[in-house]
């Protein structure tokens, strides 16, 4: 099929103002949010229902178009940007933006795909609920695309993963037939759980396009504090700790090395450091409950016996909403501090949490003895095992010397990654970014699986092509 006529076709699906084709507009689509992949597209096409998604999707079946799911376009690994070919379609979510139930007696919100999270979030707070899932893109990611990169962020501790907030879906598949399993239930033992299949397929199966998502009762109360350890042995011993006796209250426990805090306060105004001394290693806590009675008095009880025990040297806990805010602000800024020091090569991977501590110390070692001089930004959701292990290069690197310094560092953490039996990629997908690194740690067998059933979906290989597998 010819490109006029693809595009009229489409045009007469979703509307001449669901068709994006003048290159300038279609840069926000076709670059992604790092400036780190770039592509072309024959047309951004943007549905407004399922129905429109499903007759896209049939046409692109029928003529042979390579389509690139995308939501709001806030992905770290290329997941969502097509490539320089210009034959690709990208099918953005983002007129989808309908949350159709809010039901705070099933505890469930069934919403579209293209709902950005904030959003999701506010609703669940007008009735009174929660939704957990939160992280630094929330106010321009989506939701289909949480759930098709399995999103992680700061609420996995206590609530786990998008794939775990998730009951039912609503996917529009390669051949434009829509599975609607959107069940809003906790039991339901009626064969294969399909929906796990493309939560974390980064839109190599389908287009979600429809979630129910679980609740949660709201938190009436939160304490927050920031302590200084020297190691991270005890920093890994102290969330074993504080598992133990709060129980499920510990919502965060967020780690942060020394030299992360410290490109905090220097890059960025107004960051200051809770605590007088600076230390090795930090660490965020927070307990969170329906009521606040107790709260505080736990987290002191607690910190106060890590402090005897010197598992920790020093902690402050946050008297004030403000303060507490402050102390966030700290963990949350590590990623525009990064930005304004260097270029960080970033590697975000997950470890069994007994062996984090021996990661980092090898790790590190192997850094300063293969690329001496580098600063080493080690932060993450240590709660969940998911460190974003990072080093900074400098601003001016050449194009060529970043290349090779991001490849041999690549190379060395997750050889070392894989040596601890951790994964390459914890929250922020595989798209190209570790496309072929994933072969490399995969089993042939595991690979075999994946690459069997997305020819089963997807045997004409339309769906986000180059991406994941």
């Amino acid at each position: 099929m010819k490109q006029k006529e693809l595009t009229s076709r489409l045009m007469h699906i979703v509307g001449e103002e669901g068709v994006i084709l003048n290159p300038v507009d279609q840069e926000t689509y076709v670059n992604d949010w790092l400036g780190k992949a770039h592509g072309r597209t024959v047309a951004v096409v943007r549905p407004r229902n399922t129905t429109e998604v499903a007759a896209v999707m049939r046409l692109c079946h029928q003529s042979h178009t390579p389509v690139v799911p995308q939501g709001g376009n806030t992905g770290m690994s290329g997941g969502a940007t097509p490539d320089m070919s210009g034959a690709q379609v990208v099918l953005s979510l983002n007129r989808m933006k309908r949350i159709h139930d809010v039901d705070p007696v099933n505890n469930t919100l069934t919403a579209d795909a293209g709902v950005i999270l904030a959003e999701i979030q506010q609703a669940a707070r007008n009735v009174g609920r929660y939704f957990p899932l939160s992280l630094g893109a929330e106010g321009s990611c989506t939701i289909g695309g949480n759930l098709a990169t399995n999103a992680g962020g700061t609420g996995v501790l206590r609530y786990g993963n998008t794939r775990d907030l998730t009951l039912g879906l609503e996917v529009v598949l390669p051949d434009g037939r829509v599975w609607n399993g959107l069940r809003a239930l906790r039991k339901d033992n009626t064969g294969y759980d399909l929906k796990d299949l493309f939560i974390g397929s980064e839109g190599s199966l389908g287009i979600i396009t429809g979630v129910v998502l679980k609740l949660f009762a709201a938190p009436a109360g939160r304490v927050t504090a920031w302590v200084g350890a020297q190691n991270l042995t005890n920093i890994v011993a102290l969330l074993n700790r504080l598992q133990a006796e709060c129980g499920p209250r510990l919502s965060a426990f967020e780690m942060m090395s020394g030299p992360s805090l410290a490109l905090v306060t220097k890059q960025l105004e107004g960051h200051v450091s809770p605590l007088k001394s600076p230390y090795p290693y930090y660490a965020l806590i927070e307990l969170a409950d329906t009521s606040m009675d107790g709260l505080q008095e736990m987290l002191q009880t607690g910190l106060s016996a890590a402090i005897d025990d010197e598992l920790i040297d020093d902690c402050v806990v946050a008297m004030s909403e403000a303060q507490s805010v402050a102390m966030w602000k700290l963990r949350e800024g590590i990623s525009l501090a990064q930005v304004k020091a260097g270029k960080a090569v970033k590697h975000d991977i997950a470890l069994p949490i007994s062996r984090l501590a021996s990661f980092a110390a090898e790790a590190d070692q192997a850094v300063m003895t293969d690329f001496p001089g580098l600063p080493i930004i080690n932060f993450g959701h240590i709660g969940d095992g998911n460190l974003h292990y990072n080093v900074l290069l400098p601003l001016d690197v050449s194009t060529d010397d970043y290349k090779n310094k991001t490849e041999g560092l690549n190379k060395r953490i997750h050889d070392l990654v894989a040596q601890f039996n951790g994964s390459i990629s914890a929250e922020h997908g595989v798209g190209t970014l570790r496309r072929d690194e994933l072969r490399r740690y995969k089993s042939t067998v595991e690979m075999d699986l994946m690459i069997a059933i997305k020819r089963a979906l997807d045997p004409n290989q339309l769906m986000n092509p180059g991406k994941l597998l």
